[in-house]
């Protein structure tokens, strides 16, 4: 499938699609909270691919390379939330309607979405205090499912390395989200 990609062939990319689709969307979702964004990050990812398959050594293993491009773009989504900010005016300069006029009445709990924000809010800020190589290991071993082989070979260090940065990058993460004071002298190592 990936020589069929390479040399151009839709059915190439579409048994890449069939392959590692499901798994990049769990990933994605995951890392997201957002299904729509987990959508938009996959079709980022297959685009990407077209364009960047010829690269691919053929030495390597597919897997952790494909999947290296998506933690990649979850890298990039974040730096991307960050930046952006919204402001949205809740009434117009008339005075007379308003932006609540024009929405629908929800229809379940109110709290439930928030309460699911807030906490993967909370999970992306304690990711985001961690070093670049630790979050990016954590997050494939636990949300993409590559095994620690997989990881230690993508990033070029022993097994034992890969294994003991996941752990401690989980641990701190622990810490971080079950401690208030951890949270704060955690503070982002590059």
């Amino acid at each position: 499938m990936i020589a069929q990609a390479r040399a151009g062939r839709a059915d190439g990319f579409e048994q890449i699609v069939s392959a590692f689709g499901p798994r990049l969307y769990g990933f994605f979702v995951r890392a997201t909270g957002n299904h729509h964004e987990a959508e938009d990050l996959l079709g980022e990812l297959m685009v990407r691919l077209v364009k960047t398959i010829q690269s691919y050594d053929d030495r390597g293993r597919f897997e952790p390379w494909l999947f290296r491009i998506a933690s990649n773009l979850i890298r990039d989504n974040i730096r991307r939330r960050q930046v952006r900010s919204v402001v949205v005016a809740m009434h117009s300069s008339d005075g007379e309607s308003s932006i609540e006029d024009e929405l629908p009445a929800a229809t379940e709990a109110v709290d439930a979405p928030a309460l699911a924000a807030e906490e993967s809010r909370r999970l992306w800020a304690a990711l985001d205090r961690l070093d670049d190589t630790t979050r990016e290991m954590v997050l494939l071993r636990h949300f993409s499912e590559l095994s620690f082989q997989e990881i230690a070979d993508l990033f070029g260090c022993p097994l034992g390395t890969a294994l003991a940065k996941v752990h401690r990058g989980l641990r701190t993460l622990r810490e971080m989200l079950t401690s208030p004071e951890a949270a704060t002298k955690n503070d982002k190592r590059k």
